[in-house]
């Protein structure tokens, strides 16, 4: 049963709580998050949406005083067991980040710096990933003729689809993406959403948004958390995105998702 679930699933989260020192920040979670699919995470600030994502491929083990209960389960492995390496985790599992974060190199070695970290060193092989990914990134036509150029000389949507191209180099099958479009103009917001929808039919995406109409849009799952009077995260309603935008079924979802509050 449990490769079963695993092939039907990208990532199980089994009653999942995640504390900083001695605070909760989210409680309880469970979640099964469905392959080649779009899964966004919606709710006001502070209700725990990029505390759950960082869990996923272990991002939290980073902040001094984080703690993680529950389970992660991700190709039938809890990622949180024994003998699992982080490092390992990350490479497996992508992350764009909210701000464009490209690194002060040339766009060839932003996107060459994962594989060559993995040990590839073969210069024909490493150019092959990088046109892959850079074309998967729908970014290729833009940089091709100037790969030694820095990559913190595009404009924030090309440096946020750079960013995609670097997490797709590594060729993991998951990808998280945190609030990625916050920082970015309509276009490129729109840029980013068509490439998502590109994607997902290799990866699975999971997405935090503040942007109700971009969960509406691209989504095929929707997660919707809410804080409690101690601060802690709680997920309230997940399900079907055009049901959760139509149909919800709890009051607070529809009190979200109308703009009563939030």
């Amino acid at each position: 049963m449990a490769n079963q679930n695993a092939n039907t699933y990208a990532v199980e989260l089994n009653d999942l709580s995640v504390f900083y020192g001695t605070h909760q920040a989210v409680g309880g979670i469970n979640m099964k998050i469905q392959r080649n699919k779009i899964t966004a995470y919606i709710g006001p600030s502070g209700c725990g949406k990029s505390t759950v994502l960082r869990s996923i491929n272990r991002m939290n083990d980073l902040v001094a005083g984080a703690r993680v209960e529950g389970e992660v389960r991700y190709h039938g492995n809890n990622l949180y067991g024994q003998g699992i390496d982080p490092v390992e985790v990350r490479r497996r599992i992508g992350m764009v980040f909210q701000k464009p974060n490209p690194f002060p190199k040339s766009i060839f070695d932003n996107v060459a710096y994962g594989p060559r970290l993995l040990g590839i060193k073969d210069k024909t092989m490493l150019s092959e990933i990088v046109e892959t990914s850079l074309r998967a990134a729908v970014l290729w036509d833009e940089v091709k003729d100037d790969l030694k150029k820095s990559g913190l000389a595009l404009s924030g949507g090309q440096q946020q689809r750079l960013c995609i191209a670097r997490a797709l180099a590594t060729q993991p099958d998951l990808i998280l993406m945190d609030e990625p479009c916050s920082a970015l103009d309509p276009i490129s917001t729109l840029r980013i959403e068509e490439l998502m929808q590109e994607l997902v039919s290799t990866y699975t995406i999971i997405l935090v948004t503040h942007n109700m109409q971009q969960a509406a849009r691209v989504s095929h799952m929707t997660g919707f958390f809410l804080a409690n009077e101690t601060r802690t995260g709680h997920l309230i309603e997940y399900g079907a995105t055009t049901e959760m935008f139509t149909k919800p079924k709890d009051k607070r979802t529809e009190d979200y998702i109308s703009g009563r509050f939030g």
